[in-house]
C-alpha cells in the first residue's frame, strides 16, 4: 500500500476510534480473499462458459423448470464449505465487540461474517446455510445439502430450496427495512468490496445521511465521487490493521 493510501487508512482508523455508530455494507469483494469468486470479476462466474448464462441458471423460473441443472451449477459453483473468514470479516467482528460497529449489511450468502463472530448481520440475499423443504418447511443445513445427490429432497418428497434470493425474487422486506434504519442512523458508513451495481441492494446506501461515507474497493465504482473517503485497495489489507493489538 502506497503512502497516500496508508494515510487514508489512518484517517479511517481515526474516524472509527472516535465513533460508536459504524455500519458496514459489503459485497462479493469481501469474500474473494477467502477464496470465494466474485461474480463480476475477470475470473468470476460471469466469465465462465456454461450451457446457460449464470443469470439464467440462478433465476427463480429456471430453478422451477430445471432443478437438476440449477443444483448442478449451485453445488459446483456457489458452495464453498471450506472457506474461512479473512481479515475483513475478523476485524468487523472485533470492532462490533468493541462497540464500534452496530451492524454488518451484506450481499453475500456465505455466512463468513457470522463465522468470524459478528452478531448483527443482515443478509440481503439470504444464506447457503439455510435450506427449507418447499412442501413441509423442514429446515436443512449446508452439510445436509452437500450430502444429497442431484436435487436435494426432504423425507416428505418435497424439493429442498436454499434460502437465497434468486433472480426474479424479491428481497426480504423486514431485512431491507432494518438495513435502511441502520444506514439512516449511522455516523460512519463503510462500503466495501462491492461494485454497487446490484439493485435494489446498492440503492440502500442512498439512505445514508452523514458526512463520513467510506468506500473501500480495488476498482472504481459509480459512487466514488459521492464518497467522503475512497480507499482503492483490497479490503482485507485495509482491515488487517484493525486486528493488531491495541487497535
Amino acid at each position: 500500500m502506497d503512502q497516500k493510501m496508508s494515510e487514508r487508512v489512518d484517517l479511517l482508523e481515526q474516524w472509527i476510534k472516535e465513533s460508536d455508530n459504524v455500519v458496514f455494507f459489503g459485497g462479493a469483494g469481501v469474500s474473494t480473499e477467502s477464496g470465494i469468486p466474485d461474480f463480476r470479476s475477470v475470473d468470476g462466474l460471469y466469465n465462465q462458459q456454461y450451457d446457460y448464462p449464470p443469470e439464467t441458471i440462478i433465476s427463480h423460473s429456471f430453478y422451477r423448470k430445471n432443478p437438476e441443472e440449477f443444483y448442478r451449477f449451485y453445488k459446483n459453483k456457489m458452495l464453498f464449505p471450506d472457506a474461512q473468514p479473512n481479515a475483513a470479516h475478523k476485524a468487523l467482528a472485533k470492532l462490533e465487540q468493541q462497540g464500534k460497529v452496530r451492524a454488518v449489511i451484506t450481499q453475500n450468502i456465505d455466512g463468513l461474517h457470522q463465522a468470524a463472530g459478528s452478531k448483527e448481520v443482515l443478509e440481503l440475499h439470504g444464506s447457503v446455510h439455510r435450506n427449507y423443504c418447499t412442501r413441509c418447511g423442514k429446515f436443512f443445513g449446508l452439510s445436509d445439502i452437500l450430502g444429497m445427490n442431484d436435487v436435494p429432497r426432504c423425507e416428505c418428497g418435497g424439493i429442498i430450496k436454499p434460502d437465497v434470493v434468486l433472480y426474479e425474487e424479491g428481497l426480504d422486506q423486514e431485512t431491507l427495512q432494518k438495513a435502511v434504519r441502520y444506514i439512516q442512523n449511522a455516523e460512519i458508513l463503510i462500503i466495501g468490496g462491492t461494485s454497487l451495481t446490484v439493485y435494489p441492494a446498492a440503492g440502500l446506501i442512498d439512505y445514508y445521511r452523514g458526512k463520513k461515507r467510506v468506500l473501500i474497493n480495488k476498482t472504481a465504482t459509480p459512487m466514488d465521487e459521492r464518497a467522503d473517503l475512497v480507499i482503492s485497495a483490497p479490503i482485507g489489507e485495509v482491515f488487517e490493521r484493525f486486528l493488531t493489538e491495541g487497535k
